[in-house]
């Protein structure tokens, strides 16, 4: 359904209520971090990237080995180096991606005005996107750059409807700066404008997200990976071999059904027939996150989903504008309804409650972490947990010993432990860590433990420059 490009202006109060949703977005990120529930991957992954760019360094992961633009593509993440080069700190990533997700509802409401509902269902448009419990989620779940194209993503939408091809194109570019996944969208958008018969604004979609599959795919990747190609595909699909009947079985049916039952709960109905073109626009991501080996794409509790948020917010919205224009308006109670049903699916499927319990888990820690990081030297290559690597990521050299981990220590390049055998931390395991500590301290490494068992470690070299004082 194609509405008025003259939509109208966003009111101060959006983008007032924006800005303090954001503030409490960044707020709950903020203190999951400083609750060391945060992880390596991806919030240190990312913050070491920025670091490094805003260092003029190489933008090397040490975690993964693989420069900046061969993890995703997303070249965007430089201007996160630039904003480091102004104060050196991940809340830079964290304040930025919930500005991102709670703004994307301006950009909601001129589709919702472009439609010509009226004030009332402009206000429960922007609503249905606060209450998408993936927007709650993704704000959580560590750091990912995509988030910083949701509003993007919902301004091209109304660049689209509004008419304006070069700024689509344009935003569609800009989009594509963000993940590589995101061709996904846009290929969804090119069925979206075939269905609708609009032939040069699908081929035009289709040759924008082909072309940036083969450039990365045949050139970037191989480029920077030595010839390796995306890793993410054989991670994904590697199961879905065999014969046909094979591919089936190895599907995870049950799951598929649930994620798509969750993905339609919040606002789903209020989809109409006129919702339809649209949704198609979700169908590539769909299809991909349920061929997936990870069940991970099949949640509301990751990024992987948060475009099929934007997707159905505007589906509804165009439910919406069917029922006004058949002289069906929502009546009060209907909004009330409506708006209810969204709170519910917010409480039930978001994840406010992790600060009553699972966050609290290493509250008892957090005094021994900020004692320990105090001693390690700032130049030094660390060692550590998961959920304490995005702590020390700003550095040049910062890793977690995963579950495979079996090189010598004594031959490796790591100058400091920080390690907790007691709480090994996401992908790592109690022998893993006990082994390197007891390698340690056989080598003559300068320790000291705490009571929470935390344990700091220094090399030699390292001890001699910053001893320990076991005060």
């Amino acid at each position: 359904m194609k509405g008025s490009s003259q939509s109208l202006k966003p009111p101060q109060q959006l983008w007032l209520i924006s800005l303090l949703i954001g503030l409490l977005g960044w707020s709950c990120s903020a203190a999951r971090h400083w609750l060391l529930q945060s992880n390596a991957y991806d919030l240190g992954l990312f913050d070491q990237w920025a670091w490094l760019v805003s260092q003029g360094l190489p933008p090397m992961s040490s975690m993964e080995g693989v420069h900046l633009l061969a993890d995703h593509g997303a070249w965007w993440l430089y201007l996160g180096g630039a904003l480091y080069t102004i104060q050196p700190s991940l809340q830079w990533l964290l304040a930025s991606q919930a500005l991102a997700l709670s703004c994307t509802a301006i950009p909601i409401w001129m589709l919702a005005a472009q439609a010509r509902l009226p004030t009332r269902l402009c206000w429960l448009a922007c609503l249905l996107w606060w209450l998408q419990p993936v927007v709650f989620n993704s704000n959580l779940f560590d750091f990912h750059p995509e988030v910083w194209g949701m509003p993007v993503l919902a301004l091209a939408l109304w660049a689209e409807r509004a008419d304006r091809p070069w700024l689509w194109m344009t935003l569609l570019l800009t989009l594509l700066g963000f993940r590589d996944g995101l061709l996904l969208v846009i290929a969804g958008l090119a069925i979206e404008q075939a269905w609708l018969r609009r032939w040069r604004w699908s081929t035009a979609a289709t040759v924008l997200s082909g072309g940036w599959l083969l450039m990365l795919s045949r050139w970037l990747y191989p480029w920077l990976r030595d010839g390796e190609g995306p890793k993410a595909a054989g991670q994904m699909f590697g199961h879905l071999s065999g014969s046909p009947v094979q591919v089936l079985n190895s599907l995870d049916w049950l799951g598929g059904a649930s994620y798509l039952l969750l993905l339609a709960l919040p606002c789903g109905v209020l989809w109409r027939r006129n919702s339809f073109p649209v949704l198609l626009i979700g169908l590539p991501l769909v299809v991909v996150n349920l061929l997936s080996a990870s069940s991970s794409y099949r949640t509301l509790v990751h990024h992987y989903s948060l475009p099929l948020a934007v997707i159905a917010v505007v589906a509804a919205i165009d439910g919406l504008a069917a029922g006004e224009r058949q002289g069906r308006s929502l009546s009060y109670r209907h909004r009330f309804l409506v708006a209810g049903w969204a709170v519910l699916c917010w409480l039930a499927l978001a994840k406010p409650w992790f600060f009553t319990g699972p966050y609290l888990e290493r509250l008892g820690m957090r005094q021994d972490v900020t004692e320990a990081i105090r001693l390690v030297p700032p130049e030094a290559r660390v060692l550590s947990t998961s959920y304490l690597a995005p702590q020390l990521s700003q550095r040049q050299w910062i890793a977690f010993p995963k579950k495979s981990f079996d090189a010598p220590l004594k031959a490796s390049h790591w100058t400091v432990l920080l390690l907790n055998p007691d709480d090994a931390g996401w992908g790592s395991a109690k022998t893993v860590q006990k082994e390197l500590l007891n390698q340690a301290h056989r080598n003559g490494w300068d320790c000291r433990k705490w009571s929470s068992g935390l344990e700091l470690c220094l090399a030699p070299g390292e001890a001699r420059a910053h001893p320990l004082r076991n005060e």
